[in-house]
């Protein structure tokens, strides 16, 4: 036996016969081989000799033995109707294309993704691998020589007793001699033959049943990829591996059949159950059959082995392991991958040293098993994908039989050996997780994507925006961003105030594309969706082209999202004089060189992003059109957030872990306009509500479980306390928000020349009271940061006014957003005013809220 596993003799023969057999469709060093193999020899032959293996035809009487005719015909029908189903799978995916090196390997991983597919290619190596130590335990029996002289001896021999090998008997004796019984044709032995009688099986000691039978029966019927592995050697194999492959199938289950009827009329139970090799007792000339042996076990391990080493070659070409398959890249001058080849040789050697036939089986059938309903999903997800290049020339499949394929193997795998296919699963897994985390190419193609694009195209036409229901709102931001180096923070904080909602980042470069020669935009895509991946949030990403940004981000809010799905809120860093801080430089995920570039050619993050503006420098957007950008998103119905600060936020709220830091924070909000603060109901309109809503949302992220909520309330100087905080308590008990409501009193001046009676805004929409609402703004920022412990800095009284760093510290601060003035003189103004009340503050939201978002109904 060791001959014929020779590494040597492999490789010789793989010379001989085969300079025939290029590696993978690659060639030589000097290009492509000329040999190419037609659809008899590089299909049909090759996928003959390994479903005519050892399990069958040294098992032939095991199977009809164990199960009786009857039952043996029914496994041998449920093993061909799943190989049909997978054959018309790979007969779909074959001529949807051109079929490179790696067969079977080359067709799971072009759909499903390098991760799955290279994770079952490489299971699918080791099924041909256990497959060639198979052969060369058992020796298969004839195939193609010796196959007719078998068949004769049914006829031409006549009824003879054949003595059987001895057994062992209890306590080390040994069991008399028996006979078996070889009747020519017989109706007797037929009918003996029909029933399953199942016993125990000489060659392993354990008691047989359907399943193990079916095991031993299906390793035998699954060599139907033999051909597809020599897909890098067909000339034609679009065309060579369904007919080859179809051909190749239609004839062994034939023979299968023919084989099972002449044992059933010819050989009684006990020889069929007691001499597996049975054959060479009822030979013409049992040296034929011994010779028969010993010649085609070489050629079935030979394909098991050539088609073994072919996937492995094509698996360590696409590199998806590593440097462990390195040396199976190595290719002789005729072109044959004599590395994958050693490789998968010194494999053989150490399967067989499991020695057992029948214990073999059940794994190597679970594996092949595996292969071949990756296939089947393979090819329904190609057809459930309904992408217009997926249109093979074979036509007779439905996604109908690939479901069935695959519900098919899954089922038969658990059936033949529970423990053999939990661990072929297992294995699966863990070589996807790998495969995953080292990172595949991306040009091969993902038919996942092609099935997210199906279903999310199908459910976002279901999202009728006519059903909107506000129990159900949830956010859906628009941020804006200029140069992200500068925004990272915000950049977290929006991703963690959507609540699963839509996250878009927006971005508008400046220029007119009637004076480009092309759109500036398209090629900074890349870099922008890697800044998101670098950034871990969870955002699409729209640029878009304009003369200035307000009238770009009128684009955006216009058209950004899809459907159901379109921003509800936008959300603008604030505009001051601060310089922006270069958050890149300090976070390891950004950490990059100067002049790296990301995989396939697109320019890195740092040269896409230059360095934040230097102080002074001029700025792409003015004040007033800041402050237009403000009103042109509440004209369209949107919410607005402005964020001021954010740099300033304890990086572990920000992070993606569950704030388990022992620092407690507090969340203020204010949910009442500051620039005309008053008591009464004025707390509860849809802009205070929104600020709790988003407050509350916050508090839902893990990083900011630990903070506390806190709310409040401005009394008036002649307002009694505690009517408004009842209030307020008991609504906030419906909306099942948890928080602790303080009452802040201004002081007898504060606010003074700001009547209760005018409406909101009139301080900012016209000149009258200008003085008096800077001195408001004022004393609002004063109230606040007492309340932060920062200080009052000669703000009003009240309960807790003049406290300085008494307790936690605040973390972030939400505050009321007026609505910009009607008049865009008064822009200017309408800033400064928002400059004066957030100074600092520390990280503050300023929001104005225009959609009710808010339910106390179930």
């Amino acid at each position: 036996m060791a001959s014929e596993s020779s590494p040597l003799l492999a490789y010789r023969l793989l010379e001989e016969e085969g300079a025939a057999f290029p590696a993978s469709g690659a060639g030589g060093p000097g290009g492509v081989s000329a040999r190419k193999l037609s659809t008899f020899l590089g299909v049909v032959v090759p996928t003959v000799l390994s479903m005519f293996s050892i399990v069958v035809f040294l098992r032939i009487g095991f199977v009809v033995g164990h199960a009786g005719l009857l039952q043996a015909l029914a496994m041998l029908l449920v093993a061909y109707f799943i190989l049909a189903l997978t054959v018309l799978s790979v007969c779909a995916i074959a001529t949807n294309g051109a079929v490179q090196g790696g067969g079977a390997y080359f067709m799971i991983s072009r759909t499903l993704g390098p991760e799955v597919g290279g994770s079952i290619g490489l299971m699918f190596y080791l099924a041909n691998v256990c497959g060639c130590a198979v052969s060369l335990l058992g020796l298969v029996e004839a195939v193609l020589d010796d196959f007719g002289a078998v068949l004769v001896s049914f006829v031409a021999v006549g009824p003879r007793d054949i003595p059987l090998p001895p057994r062992p008997g209890p306590n080390g004796s040994s069991l008399p001699p028996r006979l078996g019984h070889f009747t020519g044709f017989n109706s007797s032995t037929l009918k003996d033959n029909l029933g399953a009688g199942y016993a125990e099986d000489y060659t392993t000691g354990a008691m047989m049943t359907f399943a193990s039978v079916f095991a031993v029966l299906f390793n035998g019927c699954t060599g139907i990829m033999a051909g597809a592995n020599m897909s890098g050697e067909l000339k034609d194999p679009s065309r060579a591996i369904p007919l080859g492959t179809i051909v190749a199938v239609a004839y062994t289950f034939f023979i299968y059949i023919l084989l099972f009827f002449l044992s059933s009329f010819t050989c009684d139970r006990t020889l069929l159950q007691e001499d597996y090799g049975f054959f060479r007792a009822i030979s013409l000339w049992p040296p034929l059959v011994l010779i028969g042996i010993y010649a085609t076990s070489l050629s079935a391990s030979m394909s098991s082995l050539i088609g073994a080493s072919r996937i492995l070659h094509a698996l360590a070409r696409d590199d998806l392991f590593g440097v462990i398959l390195a040396p199976a890249k190595v290719v002789s001058r005729g072109g044959n991958p004599w590395g994958a080849v050693l490789y998968s040789w010194g494999l053989v050697q150490l399967v067989l040293l499991a020695g057992k036939l029948n214990t073999l089986a059940a794994v190597v059938t679970v594996f092949y098993l595996v292969a071949y309903a990756a296939v089947d999903l393979s090819c329904l997800s190609l057809e459930w994908a309904s992408a217009p290049n997926f249109r093979p020339t074979f036509s007779l499949f439905s996604w109908h039989t690939c479901l069935l394929g695959v519900a098919s193997c899954l089922l038969m795998m658990f059936l033949i050996s529970p423990g053999a296919a939990g661990g072929s699963l297992l294995l699966m897994g863990l070589l996807s997780a790998l495969l995953t985390a080292r990172g595949g190419p991306s040009s091969w193609g993902y038919v996942s994507q092609a099935l997210l694009f199906h279903q999310v195209r199908k459910y976002l036409l279901r999202l009728d925006v006519r059903k909107d229901h506000v129990k159900f709102w949830r956010p859906q931001l628009l941020l804006l961003v200029g140069n992200p180096r500068g925004a990272l923070p915000l950049l977290r904080l929006a991703n963690q105030l959507k609540k699963g909602g839509l996250y878009v980042l927006g971005h508008v470069t400046l220029g007119d594309l009637d004076s480009l020669p092309s759109d500036p935009v398209q090629p900074q895509y890349g870099a922008w969706l890697s800044l998101v991946d670098r950034a871990q949030v969870k955002a699409f990403v729209d640029l878009t082209l304009s003369p200035s940004v307000r009238q770009g981000a009128q684009h955006l809010l216009r058209i950004s999202g899809l459907g159901g799905m379109k921003p509800n809120t936008l959300v603008l860093g604030f505009y001051d004089d601060t310089p922006p801080q270069d958050h890149f430089l300090a976070d390891p995920a950004f950490s990059e060189p100067v002049d790296s570039t990301r995989e396939g050619g697109s320019p890195a993050l740092s040269t896409l992003f230059p360095p934040p503006r230097a102080p002074g420098s001029p700025r792409a957007l003015s004040p007033q059109d800041y402050v237009a950008t403000v009103a042109d998103a509440l004209k369209m119905n949107k919410n607005v957030v402005l964020a001021r600060a954010c740099g300033d936020l304890p990086p572990e709220r920000l992070s993606r872990g569950s704030g388990g830091t022992s620092q407690l924070h507090h969340v203020d909000v204010w949910p009442l306009n500051l620039l005309r603060p008053r008591g009464g109901p004025g707390y509860v309109d849809v802009c205070g509500l929104f600020l709790l809503q988003m407050a509350t949302i916050l508090g839902m992220v893990p990083a900011w479980h630990s903070a506390r909520l806190r709310i409040f309330l401005c009394l008036g100087p002649r307002e009694a306390p505690g009517a408004a905080e009842g209030r307020l308590r008991a609504l906030l008990s419906k909306l099942r928000i948890r928080a602790e409501v303080q009452e802040v009193v201004w002081g007898e001046g504060a606010g003074a020349g700001a009547p209760e009676e005018e409406e909101e805004g009139d301080f900012v929409n016209s000149g009258l009271g200008d003085t008096e609402a800077v001195a408001l703004a004022r004393s609002a920022n004063a109230l606040v940061r007492a309340q932060q412990g920062r200080g009052t800095g000669g703000g009003p009284g009240g309960p807790e006014a003049g406290r300085d760093d008494v307790g936690p510290a605040t973390a972030l601060t939400f505050l009321y957003l007026p609505r910009p003035p009607a008049d865009p003189a008064r822009y200017p103004h309408y800033l400064a005013l928002l400059e004066t009340l957030s100074h600092d503050l520390g990280p503050t939201l300023l929001i104005h809220g225009v959609t009710p978002v808010t339910c106390t109904d179930l």
